[in-house]
Formats: structure tokens, sequence, C-alpha cells
């Protein structure tokens, strides 16, 4: 037996809630009349049953967060694009093949959660929420992004692994205030050289891609922190890397590297660089100079 909930409770009782917590609660369908809770500002369904969502929920024009997370939803209603005021959408954990248009219609979405659905694109129409600051859209089947990614001008994190995208748009370097950036897992084998224009960088996780090549223009990273490159097909890294004077951490493990550039000796802020196995041989003298620094490398 499903256990009591809220929606028990007469209408009436129900009708000035501002906050209305559902999650956990074996849900199979909400009434209709959950539209008629006109003053809700956070509607949370997490982890419950549900296949499909009433039409009246899309009435709640007043809601801020809605959260839909972890249920059984294969599609979503365009009306969803009424609900004008969201600023946190969570869809993640679904069953979502594809996004309606309509979402570009919630400009003041500040957070939107998309992970683990069945998604193969994003909707161009998601490059009109102006104001988002989060985006996670991992655990999909992205084979792509939209050209106009970079319109989200005031993204400070992307979070875009384990989809199948082998290629980025050459807008990402439009995406001034991204701080970190997402992409291990995925397919890629070359990135566009904007990407050295992400200048506010602080974190790029690309781990487990196949990148044979990375574009000379690391220069323009120059808060970047941290710096995952692991198991990729990488032969030489660009001299530009040697550029990257706020690293800390460097991880170019499981590559077939043949040689490194001597720029990375003078890296101010390195604090630990991983070279297991790749297949540098002889290791280069100037990695002892790293070491008596301070620096922990592991070869």
């Amino acid at each position: 037996m499903p256990p009591i909930t809220p929606l028990d409770q007469p209408l009436a009782a129900l009708q000035r809630l501002q906050w209305l917590d559902l999650d956990g609660s074996q849900l199979p369908s909400l009434p209709s009349w959950i539209g008629e809770l006109t003053a809700l500002d956070s509607l949370s369904l997490y982890n419950n049953l549900l296949a499909g969502l009433p039409e009246s929920l899309w009435e709640l024009h007043g809601l801020h967060t809605l959260n839909l997370a972890d249920n059984l939803l294969a599609e979503l209603s365009p009306d969803i694009g009424s609900l004008t005021n969201l600023q946190m959408l969570d869809l993640g954990h679904n069953q979502l093949g594809v996004l309606p248009e309509s979402i570009g219609a919630l400009v003041r979405l500040r957070f939107l959660y998309l992970s683990n659905n069945r998604l193969e694109q994003l909707p161009a129409a998601l490059t009109s929420l102006y104001n988002l600051v989060y985006l996670n859209a991992t655990d999909n089947r992205l084979v792509n992004l939209p050209p106009q990614l970079g319109d989200l001008a005031n993204l400070v994190e992307l979070r875009l692994y384990n989809n199948q995208l082998a290629e980025l748009p050459e807008s990402i370097g439009r995406l001034a205030r991204l701080r970190e950036l997402h992409l291990m897992k995925n397919e890629l084998q070359t990135l566009p050289p904007a990407i050295g224009d992400l200048a506010d960088l602080r974190k790029l996780d690309l781990q487990d891609n196949r990148l044979k090549i990375l574009p000379d223009t690391w220069e323009g990273l120059g808060r970047l922190d941290t710096l995952n490159l692991r198991n990729n097909r990488l032969g030489i890294l660009p001299a530009s890397v040697g550029k990257l004077y706020s690293l800390h951490h460097l991880d170019l493990r499981a590559n077939p590297l043949q040689d490194l550039p001597a720029a990375l000796a003078a890296l101010p802020q390195l604090e630990k660089l991983d070279l297991r196995w790749t297949r540098l041989a002889p290791l280069p003298q100037w990695l002892h100079d790293l070491e008596r620094r301070g620096c922990l490398v592991y070869t």
C-alpha cells in the first residue's frame, strides 16, 4: 500500500501551500487538481513511479523549483514552456528521448538537470536559456551539441560526460564565464581551437576520449587549475600547454606519449604530474627538477 502523502489532505487545506515535497511516495500518478495549488513555489516529485503528468501541472505558473527526477517519464509536454518562472528544473534519471523546443521559453532557469536519460540531442531552443549557470546532461546518448551553445553566456558549469560526442561546436569558446567543463567518456577526436578562449576555465576533464592531437591555443586558459587528459591517444602535446601558469594538476596517464614540451618544467604552480602508463623513454631529465621543487611526479 502506498504511504499516506500530503495529497491525502482536503484540497482546501493544500491551496495555500508554497512548498510540497512528495519524494519517494511511490506515486504512479498525480491528481488533476494539482494545478489548483497555485501558491506553490516548489514542487518535488523525486523518486516516484510517474510515467505521465497531468496537463494541469503546467498551470502552476508560480513555480520556481520543479523536481521530476527518478521517475518513468518517456516524454514531456510542450506545455512545460508555460512555467516561465522556473529557476531549477530536474528531469534526471527518467527515460526521455527528446525534449520539446518549448523548453527554450524557460528563460529564468539557472539550473537544469538532464542526466541519465536517452537524449540523442539537445533542442536548439535550449541555447535561449541565457540565465543558465549549470547544465548537466551526463549519461545520455548525445552525438552532437547545438551550434549556438555559446549563447549560454552565463554558464559556469557544463557536465556532458558519458555521451557519444565526437566534436564540440566552435561557439563553445564564447562561454566566457565557464569554470568547469566535464567531457570524460565521449568520442572526441579533436577540440576546436576556440577551447583556448575559455579564459575563466578552472577545470577541464577530457579523460577517456579519442584525442590524437590538441590545438595549440592553450595560452588563453590562464586560470586553468586541473587538466585531465587520461586515456586518450596523444603522442605529443602542443607547446602552449607550457603556458598554463595556474595549472596545479596535469593527468596524462595512459597516452602513447613520445615527448613532452620542456616548458612544463617551468609551470610555477604545478603540484602533480601523472605520467603512468605512457611510452615516454627515456624520461626527460627536467622531471627531476620538478620533483626537487616539490611537484609530485608519477612515472
